[in-house]
């Protein structure tokens, strides 16, 4: 890959077509994220989880595109808007589900909430609160994965908003010195919290971002499942490769506010219908499966009742587990 930045056709010019199988893989797991995500909405809303919630919907495909590029072992680290992350690197719904409203058999054990969640096991390493953080903890797991020569790749995952914090520009020096395993996806959903990229960024193409650290960048169409798994592919093999970090910016959009608290109304109604109608994710792969013949609209509906009712159960799992014994108050933490 040139050591350039570079925009591919948002149409999605893919290098390799989907089979059957991974096609209804791509829909199960994007239909999944977003039925997870508008539970977890009425759930915030009954007031069964507290603090801060950031939801997924609309950006399904970049996270489900991304994850078929990695091996096992490969390590994935994000922000605060991290249930999708999660559901796709392959953690128990259940589990996750149980975190959001606090009880004892949630992922961190009822004491990390939405924004503060992991899985050794899934190789997935958070859901972190802190602005920008995230890039550099991918940035140490990418150097862990050198120094070991394991022959694992970090994706590390932020924000349009991210972009703009000092921290994202010294592990980007550091990790192009280096030469480290670490693939560094921007998620541009348009509006770090309330203000839009035109309005907060000198240079609003993103994937430019690390030309002067000579970080390759590319500019993706993260509403296209099939462009985002290409890209991911190609990134992957560049930094598995020994060939140092590379980034890629996948514009994508939010369809709900920054987080449940926010009524989003700095954008019209017009602005997100459009992208709605015009540009979803999982009608976008609906399409594919069924102009291929794949499946019918009978398979579709049966699949989208199966995933219903996985996050049904999530959600009375999560209901029915007991809050966490007060004593949990002085685990797990730095004395």
């Amino acid at each position: 890959m040139a050591q350039t930045a570079q925009r591919t056709n948002g149409n999605g010019v893919h290098a390799s077509e989907a089979s059957k199988d991974e096609l209804l893989s791509f829909y199960r797991d994007m239909l999944l994220i977003r039925r997870f995500e508008e539970r977890a909405g009425q759930l915030y809303g009954m007031g069964l989880i507290g603090g801060f919630c950031h939801l997924y919907i609309g950006q399904e495909a970049v996270v489900v595109g991304l994850q078929a590029a990695l091996k096992a072992g490969d390590q994935m680290i994000t922000g605060y808007r991290d249930h999708g992350h999660m559901l796709a690197q392959g953690m128990d719904p259940n589990a996750i589900m149980a975190e959001l409203t606090g009880r004892r058999d949630g992922s961190s054990k009822g004491k990390g909430g939405s924004m503060h969640m992991f899985s050794i096991e899934k190789a997935f390493y958070g859901g972190h609160g802190i602005v920008g953080a995230q890039v550099s903890l991918g940035t140490g797991l990418a150097f862990a994965n050198k120094y070991r020569k394991d022959g694992k790749v970090c994706l590390t995952f932020f924000g349009d908003g991210a972009a703009n914090q000092g921290q994202v520009y010294e592990s980007f020096n550091m990790a192009a010195l280096w030469k480290l395993p670490v693939v560094y996806i921007v998620e541009n959903n348009q509006y770090a919290m309330g203000t839009s990229i035109q309005r907060s960024s000198s240079e609003t193409h993103l994937y430019k971002r690390g030309v002067s650290f000579n970080i390759p960048g590319e500019e993706v169409d993260g509403m296209d499942v099939l462009a985002v798994r290409d890209a991911g592919r190609r990134a992957v093999e560049f930094v598995r490769g020994g060939n140092g970090p590379i980034l890629l910016e996948m514009k994508t959009y939010r369809y709900r506010g920054h987080s449940m608290s926010d009524p989003a109304k700095y954008r019209t109604k017009e602005e997100v219908d459009e992208v709605k109608t015009h540009r979803d994710p999982i009608d976008h792969v609906k399409k594919l499966i069924t102009d291929a013949g794949h499946a019918s609209e009978d398979d579709l509906k049966a699949i989208d009742r199966e995933i219903r009712d996985i996050v049904v159960k999530s959600a009375e799992f999560a209901q029915a587990s007991p809050e966490p014994d007060p004593s949990e108050l002085m685990t797990d933490i730095y004395l």
